[in-house]
């Protein structure tokens, strides 16, 4: 079936959305009522299966972003929460943030849709996230895709369906995610790294210049998660030999700040 078209069958006053509340309050009303909530704060709408043999994975991923524990129902999702926490444009993430519904070409029965992930950008813009990738995306799943894009885009929201990561990418995420804490970062270390990669350089003698790599590279790595510290993430796995260069700093902008950290929607 060709889905293309169906969001503009959808008349506004048929989108009703439905969220949990941080207190735990069940909300229900027409989306243009609804959509000024903090989504990005919401509680799960729709709670994760699990049973014998379950082939998927869900789980709890702590956000340094937002310093929350932030849900997952498969790899590749905890793939793309990820990318989400390592990228400084979004402040906070929240899972299954919200159930959309919407009647259309005249049918009683109601069509039902959970995404996956409401993002707050450090504009203050929403994204709206599916993760499903492209081989598991049936005819029914593509009509409720283009749907929920067409709602976003009535209350200003940014919709993207996104998939499994770049390999690459994805295996240098899980690495740096190991230093995502603020814990791991210790400032008099910060600077002399900064000093040591004011030009591009690489990663292990950048360490080394600065003082025992063993002590070192734990800061380094939070840096490179932090994005104060710039690397190029999908041009191979890292290494000693891997360039680091220099950022701009923006005033204000310290990862690990709860309320102005980094996640977001873009590799």
């Amino acid at each position: 079936m060709d889905s293309a078209g169906w969001g503009c069958l959808v008349e506004a006053e048929d989108f009703r959305l439905e969220y949990v509340d941080a207190r735990g309050d069940l909300h229900l009303g027409p989306l243009e009522v609804m959509w000024p909530a903090r989504f990005e704060a919401a509680g799960q709408v729709r709670t994760f299966p699990s049973y014998c043999g379950q082939r998927n994975f869900p789980g709890w991923y702590w956000a340094a972003t937002c310093a929350e524990l932030v849900g997952y129902e498969s790899w590749v999702e905890l793939g793309q929460l990820m990318r989400l926490d390592c990228d400084p444009g979004v402040v906070a993430m929240a899972s299954q943030p919200f159930r959309l519904s919407w009647r259309s070409d005249g049918r009683a029965r109601r069509i039902s849709h959970t995404p996956d992930y409401f993002v707050r950008l450090r504009d203050g813009t929403g994204v709206v996230l599916d993760v499903r990738p492209d081989d598991r995306i049936e005819p029914e799943d593509a009509v409720k895709f283009e749907v929920t894009a067409a709602a976003c885009a009535r209350v200003g929201w940014g919709f993207e369906r996104v998939g499994v990561l770049d390999p690459v990418l994805a295996a240098n995420l899980r690495w740096l995610s190991g230093y995502r804490h603020p814990r791991v970062r210790r400032e008099p270390v910060v600077a002399e790294l900064r000093a040591a990669f004011a030009r591009p350089r690489g990663l292990l003698a950048g360490a080394r210049a600065v003082g025992d790599p063993i002590a070192v590279l734990p800061v380094l790595f939070h840096l490179l998660w932090c994005r104060e510290l710039a690397v190029e993430l999908e041009a191979g796995l890292l290494s000693a030999a891997t360039q680091v260069s220099p950022v701009p700093v923006v005033a204000g902008e310290v990862c690990g700040d709860a309320g102005a950290s980094a996640a977001a929607v873009a590799g």
